[in-house]
């Protein structure tokens, strides 16, 4: 799966990067950075979670 990030909506909140850390982080600047853009089956819920819970929409997964 591919995860997407629409940087134009993106605030840098940081929600995602609370639910999945391993692909999500805000940096020193308060940036969200994408740590990786392909996630496994093990990192799936996480990533479902933070898309869910992204208060601007700005996440998305695709095949």
């Amino acid at each position: 799966m591919k995860v997407i990030v629409d940087w134009g909506l993106c605030d840098g909140n940081g929600v995602c990067a609370i639910e999945a850390p391993t692909v999500f982080e805000i940096d020193d600047d308060d940036e969200l950075r994408l740590l990786k853009d392909q996630i496994d089956d093990a990192e799936r819920a996480r990533v479902d979670s933070a898309v869910r819970v992204c208060p601007k929409r700005a996440l998305r997964l695709e095949p």
